[in-house]
């Protein structure tokens, strides 16, 4: 049976989801709105450990996170549902799991049984500290991983203690890496004709979003510290007040403090010897930006974002999310999407922030109710009626 495809880029991959929570969704959100097509397998697996999806089916976190797919139902501890799921698996391109790293071999699901099966299966495994190693059997949540992956450190104001961040940013990151390794395997699979294991973790993917943070320590031995909202080595960048809110001023080298002095009304700023040098603004920042903002609160925010931008400095307002999406440019760029669906419901969601010219994506179908598509998919994959029936009175599936 036909079904909508979010784009032509990636129609030609079937990939079985084994994943929850989070991380994992998010890995395989992006081959489905890509066109992947996505089979959701909904198990109730009492040993996975760990978190279990929460919230409603219908609610905005699981609608963001599980849109462009269908969905079936398998009990992947019976006997029978591992048969049934192996015969899945022949003709999948992609699996993905996000299961502490014992669990799948418990359930006879891991890369090397399948890969007996399905050579060209691409393996995808998300933990949340490695698939070995002395933490490997840890359950990982993302704000763990902010904090033994350094970046609470570096989050928040000086002299206040460590700071997650407001988004679970672990858990994204290793959803986008995993699906970046997907396709880098798909890929190399198109040269070799052999599929292989793609694993990362929360805490690899949460060390490498540290970035020139992580080098400075590598490289030169510096321990950054926190910073607020101050840029660590960019001065002056941060927030200022406005008569009537806040803004972002940016400024990265010496010509564009130039224009930022100018801007302000404080040309005087710019030859001062406390101010002159980049290693000089470091030191002296607090009072730097201390004289700034004695300019900034005398106009309004929407002023200083037209003034600064138009003398070629960097400047922005600090939105809430309601206001961000009122944006006239977020509007412009169409990223609040509806998803299409027979209910009439209102779905609205975030769709990808990249733009292809000829297979773009889109939101073609609401997330799937629990085993949505059951028959659907097995007979896709060649279960006559007789044997979809027996699945069904032993509750396989």
């Amino acid at each position: 049976m036909p079904f909508p495809r979010a784009s032509q880029a990636l129609s030609r991959f079937i990939v079985l989801d084994l994943t929850r929570v989070r991380s994992g969704p998010t890995c395989v959100r992006q081959l489905a709105d890509w066109g992947a097509n996505v089979i959701k397998i909904d198990a109730l697996l009492e040993d996975t450990g760990g978190e279990q999806p929460g919230g409603l089916r219908q609610g905005s976190d699981f609608q963001n996170l599980h849109r462009n797919k269908r969905a079936m139902t398998l009990n992947l501890k019976d006997p029978k549902g591992l048969e049934v799921f192996k015969r899945l698996a022949e003709k999948a391109d992609v699996v993905v799991e996000n299961f502490r790293p014992d669990v799948k071999g418990k359930l006879g699901i891991d890369y090397e049984s399948l890969r007996k099966i399905n050579p060209r299966i691409v393996y995808g495994s998300i933990s949340g500290f490695g698939q070995d190693g002395p933490y490997h059997k840890r359950p990982g949540f993302d704000q763990i991983a902010q904090g033994m992956g350094g970046l609470m450190s570096v989050t928040g104001a000086p002299g206040q203690g460590p700071m997650r961040v407001g988004i679970p940013v672990a858990d994204l990151t290793a959803g986008l890496f995993c699906a970046l390794g997907i396709l880098t395997a798909l890929l190399e699979r198109d040269v070799s004709g052999e599929g292989q294991w793609v694993q990362t973790s929360l805490l690899q993917a949460q060390i490498f979003m540290l970035d020139f943070q992580a080098a400075r320590w590598l490289m030169e031995k510096e321990v950054a510290k926190q910073a607020g909202n101050n840029h660590p080595t960019s001065i002056p960048t941060g927030v200022f007040k406005t008569s009537d809110g806040y803004i972002n001023i940016a400024t990265t080298g010496g010509r564009i403090w130039e224009r930022c002095a100018q801007a302000v009304g404080a040309p005087e700023l710019y030859s001062h010897p406390d101010y002159a040098t980049a290693p000089a603004r470091s030191k002296n920042r607090d009072a730097l930006n201390a004289e700034i903002e004695k300019r900034t609160v005398t106009k309004s925010t929407e002023t200083w974002v037209r003034e600064l931008n138009e003398a070629g400095v960097p400047c922005g307002p600090i939105y809430a999310i309601d206001q961000m999406f009122e944006d006239a440019q977020v509007r412009h760029l169409g990223i609040a999407q509806d998803v299409p669906n027979e209910e009439n419901r209102d779905i609205r969601l975030v769709g990808q922030p990249v733009t292809l010219s000829r297979t773009p994506s889109k939101m073609v179908a609401r997330p799937p109710e629990f085993g949505e598509q059951t028959d659907e998919v097995l007979a896709e994959f060649g279960f006559d009626p007789d044997e979809i029936a027996n699945l069904k009175v032993r509750r396989v599936v």
